[in-house]
């Protein structure tokens, strides 16, 4: 099917005087995993909020899989996975009591999914959920999410509180589920070497508006750190096009810098740089660089 997962025109969610999302227009398309990434109060979870029918938007349109999420049907929703935080689940229930209650849920479920998928976290079918630390507990979840079939996957901040094994394991379970159904993948994270890792495709949100959409490795080629050094007092940086941010470290003038080319370095030494150098940046540097400058507010709404 050519329609896009998601798809929001202009959508706006107001609270009192807080706008949570800004007139945002925003399409996924189907396949691969999508990268949803901003500061907190971006406006990650209330576009879920809306898109899963929980919030009406104050204007503007939204629609999930094609259809308006203000009237999903049951079908709908029966294609779309949700794995939270959280990883809340029933403690008071048996593992295998929890798959098979799901089972008679889902027409696609998928039973040697979810025992790879479980298998991996070590998890066995007559333990309780309360018994199962927070690791186990999201494999639960995870394997629950992937056994019913869905087409689209959405997973917001899944590996908070994981170890490093833990997490692992959520991780490879998830590109492999990618790889071999072809689901299309949302995962909203703060976690940057996981998305540098699993994303095909990178979703920077604002203050509730769109500020980037390309893929990862895109958009790290268009920032980078330039280091230089003045001899007397250094001059005021910040007002040069493209700088995100401007450090002085042990008397060096350390400037991130958004789309600029090698020309950048005779802008610096014009301004009495002694000498300059520059170099790559790692996403988890791009993406904060990006948000702590309010030099995006003047750019596009999506580069």
């Amino acid at each position: 099917m050519d329609t896009p997962v998601i798809h929001t025109e202009d959508l706006c969610l107001q609270y009192k005087r807080k706008m949570a999302l800004d007139h945002l227009t925003l399409t996924i398309e189907r396949g691969g995993i999508h990268a949803i990434v901003g500061a907190n109060g971006a406006g990650k979870s209330s576009l879920f909020r809306v898109l899963l029918g929980f919030e009406t938007p104050s204007a503007g349109s939204a629609r999930l899989l094609g259809c308006a999420s203000g009237g999903l049907t049951p079908d709908v929703r029966g294609r779309v996975g949700f794995v939270n935080e959280e990883h809340t689940l029933p403690g008071w229930m048996r593992v295998d009591e929890l798959a098979a209650m799901q089972r008679r849920q889902y027409a696609r479920w998928d039973d040697g999914r979810y025992r790879d998928v479980v298998h991996n976290f070590n998890v066995h079918a007559d333990q309780k959920i309360a018994q199962l630390s927070r690791g186990e507990r999201a494999g639960v979840n995870l394997a629950l999410a992937l056994a019913q079939g869905p087409e689209l996957l959405i997973l917001d901040e899944p590996t908070l509180g994981l170890d490093v094994v833990a997490k692992r394991a959520f991780l490879e379970a998830l590109m492999q589920t990618s790889y071999d159904s072809g689901a299309t993948i949302i995962y909203c994270s703060h976690q940057m070497e996981e998305i540098e890792r699993v994303a095909d495709n990178l979703v920077i949100l604002e203050r509730g508006q769109l500020r980037h959409q390309s893929e990862p490795a895109a958009f790290c080629a268009r920032v980078r750190l330039w280091v230089a050094e003045f001899p007397f007092k250094a001059p005021d940086t910040r007002l040069l096009p493209g700088v995100l941010e401007a450090r002085r470290i042990d008397e060096m003038t350390h400037l991130m810098v958004f789309d600029q080319d090698e020309g950048f370095d005779a802008r610096l030494k014009l301004l009495g740089a002694r000498s300059v150098h520059s170099m790559p940046v790692s996403l988890d540097r791009a993406v904060n660089g990006y948000l702590a400058k309010g030099h995006i507010s003047t750019t596009p709404r999506a580069a």
